[in-house]
């Protein structure tokens, strides 16, 4: 599903139009964002967690001349679906 597909579905299933479907999506998406910066878990319930993960630096081999280097430490986004989730999505 893409991000037009998903407004659409929205609009239609909120009774609203597809700009305030458009405007409510990006609301969400932007206060999640923010929050996964300021280093906050965001739980949803019933869908799961977005949290940030810490990655430690590392030594790594350059793949075309073996030669070692050093992957720098860095922030990753993650999200862990909820139990509910997971359930849903394996029924048959």
């Amino acid at each position: 599903m893409t991000k037009i597909e998903l407004i659409t579905a929205l609009a239609q299933k909120g009774h609203c139009t597809r700009k305030q479907a458009d405007d409510a999506l990006s609301l969400v998406t932007s206060v999640l964002i923010e929050s996964l910066i300021n280093g906050e878990k965001v739980h949803l319930s019933g869908l799961g967690t977005f949290e940030i993960h810490e990655r430690k630096a590392k030594v790594t081999k350059n793949p075309r001349t073996q030669d070692p280097m050093i992957t720098p430490a860095k922030k990753a986004p993650a999200f862990r679906a909820s139990k509910s989730l997971k359930e849903a999505v394996n029924q048959k």
